[in-house]
């Protein structure tokens, strides 16, 4: 049976190389070439949600940049001039890469040399003409933003015209540690993602769904208050990115997790709508 790819397999295996994996994204609307910096499965979040088995917290292992060149290009190449659509099953209608998305099985930005990695794969993909038609994307919970090589990255990022997606699931410490299981502070989040906004564009990419107090009428306030507040500062968002659950959570928590309705997450964006921001949804 021919591999099938859809919103609800993210298989980081399906291709059968390392680093490079394809996926039909919701939020990308249609096929998107992920790059996965942590095959280790290692992240410096636990968020509650997650589909990554095995997860553990660490930091991305060393890169082999030669095999990343490699499988790079051979995907590119098979994409763009193989079989892949009839071997995967893409239908019509997603037989487009939409973009290059840095994500995978943890945090990326946590990849010793990550702006070398950065500056790699936009050379490749602008060689192979992907950026004329395609964006370069960035899936960061943007926790260390503050480190110089991250920045750099980022500025490498921007160079191709690139997004970063920064990951902002509670607007509120409690929230955050209730669903990412981080301590991230309110200071540290406005200034990462002043960093993050004076360096490229920046989208934040919000995962909603019930689990205990997570995303209760007071933290969709909390939400709506830090938007005006990041609004007022003068922090530039692209776009407000709406999610909700769509795979298996391999977290202990899995079973705990409730989906948010079409019609709660429509509600809300129409708050989020009338601070001015750009929103979409992805159901």
């Amino acid at each position: 049976m021919k591999p099938l790819l859809t919103t609800s397999n993210h298989n980081r295996d399906v291709a059968g190389l390392k680093y490079v994996y394809p996926v039909i994204s919701r939020r990308a609307g249609g096929l998107s070439i992920g790059v996965n910096f942590n095959p280790n499965n290692a992240c410096n979040w636990r968020c509650i949600y997650c589909q990554v088995p095995d997860l553990q917290r660490g930091n991305a292992p060393e890169m082999d940049f030669g095999l990343l060149e490699q499988e790079l290009r051979f995907f590119l190449d098979y994409v763009q001039h193989g079989d892949f659509f009839e071997q995967f099953n893409v239908g019509i209608d997603n037989r487009v890469i939409k973009d290059i998305a840095i994500s995978g099985n943890g945090e990326p930005t946590s990849l010793i040399d990550f702006d070398k990695a950065v500056r790699l794969i936009g050379e490749i993909a602008s060689e192979s003409g992907l950026f004329t038609s395609s964006k370069f994307v960035l899936i960061s919970n943007g926790s260390l933003i503050h480190q110089s090589t991250v920045q750099a990255g980022l500025a490498e990022l921007d160079r191709y015209h690139g997004e970063l997606w920064f990951k902002l699931d509670s607007a509120t410490e409690t929230g955050r540690k209730l669903i990412n299981n981080t301590g991230q502070s309110q200071q540290k989040l406005i200034e990462h993602l002043t960093i993050a906004t004076s360096l490229c564009q920046t989208k934040l990419q919000t995962c909603m769904l019930h689990y205990q107090k997570a995303w209760s009428d007071s933290e969709k306030q909390a939400y709506l208050a830090l938007l005006r507040e990041l609004s007022n500062g003068g922090i530039k968002l692209q776009q407000i990115m709406l999610y909700s659950l769509a795979r298996k959570s391999y977290q202990a928590e899995a079973e705990q997790l409730e989906r948010l309705s079409i019609e709660e997450m429509n509600a809300f964006a129409a708050d989020i709508k009338a601070l001015g921001y750009d929103v979409s949804v992805s159901h």
